[in-house]
């Protein structure tokens, strides 16, 4: 896929794949941490000959701007970023699809585009904010999966970081899912990607400005008396989640109450299959996705 250099009004400069007809049903794709717009390389193949496909290396990533400052990275400018993209792209409204952190985003992206610029949503292995930020305290293995975020925020891992990079801290507080299952040269591509040591404090920013607690695990798995739930609206559109059960990172409590907070929703699991469920299972998210974009 060729990339474009876009300017958003921000003036934040993105890498974007921009690929179908211009005048199609648009889909934008947000990738997750810690890979690039290639992450949906799958789903553009497959839907691109009907849809415009629109996929950005987000802020800090590849050649995209990286700003070096925490509250760079802050949720609403993240969000807004996704908004500005489809500005300077002549797009009015659109079909958000994110994975992990690119979910992440595209929660907020829905929640507040919805019946406005947002039509519908896609969002694969990554759980909803005010389901997650309870999680996290009360569910054992959500909290002892989530122990990696305490180590990215922490600047005493910033000395491994600028040594080696994005991959020392991933190999010292990460367990990899299946990453076997990654084809040698995208993961190639990755590790040279990942030299960049900008774009590696990037890339943890996104960690280190979201205002998600995550506890010890010598804190009580209990909610606290002044946990407060984020103050968000029901999401009222067309949203499809598609979750991959082997997830080591995210355990599928994480889909439990989606139908309190979402509506209409369609909840579509994969079985046997990894947290990067985009190119683990490419078949089951593209079948998945053309039932609920075409019905």
């Amino acid at each position: 896929m060729e990339q474009k250099r876009v300017e958003l009004a921000n003036g934040i400069h993105l890498d974007v794949a921009d690929e179908g007809p211009k005048d199609a049903p648009a889909l934008i794709f947000l990738h997750g941490f810690p890979e690039n717009h290639r992450t949906w390389r799958h789903q553009i193949a497959h839907f691109s000959d009907r849809f415009r496909c629109i996929a950005p290396d987000q802020r800090g990533y590849r050649g995209s701007s990286k700003p070096q400052e925490v509250d760079a990275y802050t949720p609403d400018k993240l969000i807004g970023d996704v908004f500005l993209l489809a500005d300077a792209l002549g797009i009015e409204t659109f079909t958000i699809v994110g994975h992990d952190w690119g979910g992440a985003i595209a929660w907020g992206v829905a929640l507040g585009g919805q019946h406005t610029r947002v039509e519908r949503a896609v969002i694969a292995n990554a759980p909803h904010p005010a389901i997650f930020g309870k999680l996290l305290w009360t569910h054992p293995g959500q909290r002892e999966a989530s122990q990696y975020i305490r180590a990215f925020r922490d600047p005493a891992n910033d000395p491994l970081i600028r040594e080696k990079g994005i991959t020392g801290i991933l190999r010292q507080e990460v367990n990899w899912d299946r990453p076997d299952n990654m084809p040698a040269e995208e993961r190639a591509q990755l590790l040279k990607d990942w030299e960049d040591r900008d774009a590696c404090f990037g890339m943890l920013n996104y960690y280190r400005a979201s205002p998600m607690v995550v506890p010890t695990m010598e804190e009580p798995f209990e909610l606290p008396a002044e946990f407060t739930a984020p103050a968000l609206p029901n999401l009222t559109i067309p949203t499809l989640v598609i979750w991959a059960l082997d997830d080591l990172a995210l355990p599928a409590e994480n889909l439990e109450g989606m139908e309190e907070i979402i509506a209409p929703l369609t909840i579509h699991k994969v079985p046997d299959c990894g947290h990067f469920v985009p190119w683990e299972a490419p078949e089951a998210v593209n079948a998945a996705m053309e039932a609920f974009l075409l019905s």
